[in-house]
């Protein structure tokens, strides 16, 4: 994340003279406690604040990625992080607008629970003043009895009150309806709060608007309990601008572990952004300056043939989840596959993920000439039509051009010993791969 260890120079970016007012600039508060205390408060002295990850799959994605980066501003501006990450509540399962989560099991679930903890580490600083800390709510919820929680947490909520949260609501209104457990788990987030606001001084949570009710079971938990007033900032659901909902790839989600989401995959997501949305999701998703996201702007708005918006978007966001040597090689391999660049040097990983959507064949050690490839490979429909092609110079094999029809490809020119791009004219593209003998 070497990315993100090179923003100290942020620190001295203006904005964050007032973080609070920074982040509404970059359209990240959506609803809040009371805004002149939350920006009177972030203005002091250090304030403890945090933000929960629960484990109900093995990787964050793209919505949790707001919250680190939320969290990574926060802190940049001087102020103490608690990144926490479910143990319990992961067990559980915040209630989803439609239907019962399937619950995992503990071993799974605290299995899951070291991969996100590894994920949040690499958002945030643990060196200095403000470090940051982990914290894990099985600690304090596992030795608590049930007796013990109904008593001491339990009589401070209110069914109606519960009742009225929204996701609650929609789920007393369909055919699923709510279990119990569902429905504890606002109780469960309040908890949490209080024991950080007990343990750390924690004087506020972050999350998105649609954990509003949750949220605020915190702040109203610590307020009967304790008789404090703490914080809670929700930041708005991100939607393209086309109304379609943000994060999604062909119906699946952009998770932040490669094994899960390429680098190649998550790059290519961002270079997608709509020129409307490029704006938004640079003041989001990157730490650029205002002049730097204003000057793009200006770029997609005046010359968007040139992507200018996209490519730098596609370039900070993959640099910080993925690391800059990641991002360098995702653009050599889409370089390399259009022909501007050498396939050789690519890793097997970054080249399948450069290729997974292309035409693909797979044939066997014996049938490597180059008119039996064109059409093995669907770029030619027949071999008199490839050999037109091959006479007419628009054959390419690994960004090579071959004139000979007769040509035999060699087992040394294989890509990772199996592999071959092949290429007709400047944009229609297969990839073949030799079977094992």
């Amino acid at each position: 994340m070497s990315q993100l260890n090179n923003l100290d120079a942020q620190q001295n970016d203006p904005s964050f003279a007032n973080i609070w007012q920074e982040l509404k600039w970059r359209g990240l508060v959506h609803v809040s406690t009371d805004e002149a205390e939350l920006e009177k408060l972030l203005a002091g002295e250090p304030v403890t604040y945090y933000c929960g990850f629960d484990p109900t799959a093995p990787s964050l994605h793209l919505g949790n990625l707001v919250q680190l980066l939320l969290m990574r501003r926060i802190q940049l501006a001087g102020h103490k992080p608690l990144g926490l990450v479910g143990g319990s509540t992961g067990l559980i399962g915040d209630p989803r607008p439609t239907a019962e989560r399937t619950l995992n099991t503990k071993d799974t679930v605290s299995e899951w629970v070291g991969y996100l903890q590894a994920q949040v580490r690499r958002f945030l600083s643990f060196e200095g003043d403000n470090a940051a800390r982990m914290v894990n709510n099985l600690d304090w919820t596992a030795p608590l009895s049930a007796i013990d929680f109904l008593r001491d947490i339990g009589k401070h909520f209110r069914v109606g009150t519960m009742l009225r949260k929204d996701a609650v609501a929609s789920r007393l209104g369909s055919d699923e309806g709510i279990s119990y457990t569902e429905f504890s788990y606002q109780i469960l987030q309040g908890m949490d709060y209080l024991q950080l606001f007990r343990d750390y001084g924690c004087a506020l949570q972050t999350g998105g608007s649609d954990q509003w009710g949750n949220l605020t079971s915190g702040t109203e938990l610590i307020r009967k309990v304790e008789g404090k007033h703490v914080h809670a900032l929700g930041t708005p659901l991100i939607t393209n601008s086309d109304g379609t909902k943000f994060g999604k790839s062909e119906g699946n989600a952009i998770w932040l572990d490669p094994a899960m989401c390429s680098p190649y995959a998550f790059y290519q997501f961002w270079l997608n952004t709509a020129d409307a949305d490029v704006a938004a999701r640079l003041k989001v998703f990157t730490f650029l300056t205002r002049a730097e996201i204003e000057a793009l702007e200006l770029a997609v708005a005046e010359r968007p043939f040139a992507r200018e918006g996209q490519r730098k978007l596609a370039y900070e966001v993959t640099s910080l989840v993925h690391g800059v040597d990641a991002t360098e090689k995702v653009i050599a391999a889409s370089a390399a596959v259009f022909g501007n660049g050498d396939l050789t040097v690519l890793d097997e990983a970054t080249l399948k993920a450069a290729t997974s959507e292309l035409p693909s064949a797979t044939v066997d050690a014996g049938g490597l000439g180059i008119i039996e490839l064109l059409v093995a490979s669907g770029l030619s429909e027949s071999k008199s039509a490839a050999r037109r092609t091959v006479g007419e110079g628009g054959a390419y094999v690994n960004n090579a051009k071959v004139s000979d029809p007769d040509a035999v490809i060699a087992a040394s020119q294989l890509l990772h010993g199996r592999y071959l791009l092949l290429r007709r004219g400047k944009k229609n593209l297969a990839t073949v791969e030799v079977a094992a003998s």
